[in-house]
């Protein structure tokens, strides 16, 4: 078995740097648009052999350290008994989001390991066929709750921030169920045989500090005290304002995902040295070309500098035009860095 990755998260030395991508397997592999282009996504998530199956895609096109569960951050919605549509060019859409304080009472509690077995299921035959590890995946509380109180994508956070100010006890009631359930789906894909799980707060650096420190923190802190008492290792993935990174830090992971908008060594000044790092090329760079995106991957591993404890990843998804070429050629620079 591949162990580079939970080497890395242990911060112990490896032969190589590891490598994956989220959205690894996605619009850029020709094989799942032919995929996508049968069926649609939630049935596909549904189907634990198809699902498998893209799960797997990546390793055809270039030889990644890890495969990322095929799911969605939303699917839990379903579970707590909300519903949900994907629309082309909008993404997943809430169809009777949480409006008012009211609204909150409409959550349905719900055992992942009952109302979310068919992503168990792909787990455990992932875990049968493969000889790298599986990471699976939640979101954060702030992003879940981003999706249910906007009704759909946004990436400024008004309505939730809004929401969060104005009902600070209806807030407290969201984020706290959340950040339960979350932590359970979580543990149960490791118990399953996720090797590790991260944890997605992809919005939450439209926060300022102190409303991170007082909304957020609390309830993010919960679920990684959760997985560290479980034995889950964990990535916890922030994106947006680097000035939260000690905050984020603070919250928990093994290891920190961060995105460009910052050094990598700056960045693991930022967070410390007892944590892991993971990042952090702009998936953009890949759109400029083998070359650009090879020197650019170069300047990371460099300012790493083979430092135990770094697992090589984009700064946020594969974005859809990207050619898989490209990724290889980034890969195979990782590997021989």
């Amino acid at each position: 078995m591949n162990d580079r990755l939970l080497r890395a998260l242990r911060r112990e030395p490896v032969d190589r740097t590891p490598v994956w991508f989220m959205r690894q397997a996605g619009r850029s592999l020709p094989k799942y648009r032919a995929s996508r282009a049968e069926r649609g996504m939630f049935e596909l998530l549904r189907d634990p052999e198809a699902a498998a199956a893209i799960t797997t895609l990546p390793l055809e096109y270039f030889p990644v350290d890890a495969v990322v569960l095929y799911n969605d951050l939303v699917t839990p919605f379903f579970a707590a008994g909300f519903e949900v549509e994907l629309r082309p060019g909008e993404g997943p859409v809430v169809l009777q989001p949480i409006e008012a304080a009211r609204d909150v009472e409409r959550l349905k509690p719900f055992d992942p390991r009952v109302a979310l077995d068919w992503a168990l299921a792909q787990i455990r035959l992932l875990v049968q066929r493969l000889d790298v590890p599986v990471i699976g995946f939640v979101g954060a509380p702030l992003t879940l709750c981003s999706y249910l109180v906007a009704g759909g994508r946004v990436h400024d956070l008004a309505k939730l921030k809004a929401f969060m100010w104005r009902e600070p006890e209806a807030w407290q009631r969201l984020a706290s169920f959340w950040a339960e359930h979350l932590a359970e789906f979580a543990i149960a894909q490791h118990e399953a045989g996720a090797a590790a799980v991260q944890v997605f707060d992809s919005w939450a650096g439209a926060l300022a500090p102190e409303d991170y420190e007082r909304h957020v923190l609390p309830y993010v802190a919960r679920m990684f005290e959760r997985l560290r008492a479980a034995g889950v290792p964990s990535i916890h993935f922030y994106t947006g304002n680097p000035a939260l990174l000690p905050l984020v830090a603070a919250a928990g992971g093994d290891a920190v995902s961060v995105d460009w908008r910052i050094p990598i060594d700056r960045a693991w000044e930022l967070i410390g040295e007892d944590r892991a790092i993971q990042g952090n090329l702009d998936p953009a760079a890949l759109l400029a070309g083998r070359d650009y995106a090879v020197a650019r991957t170069r300047e990371i591993l460099e300012r790493v500098n083979r430092r135990p404890g770094h697992i090589f990843n984009l700064g946020h998804g594969v974005l859809p035009e990207t050619d898989p070429a490209v990724l290889r050629a980034v890969v195979e620079t990782v590997h021989s860095f």
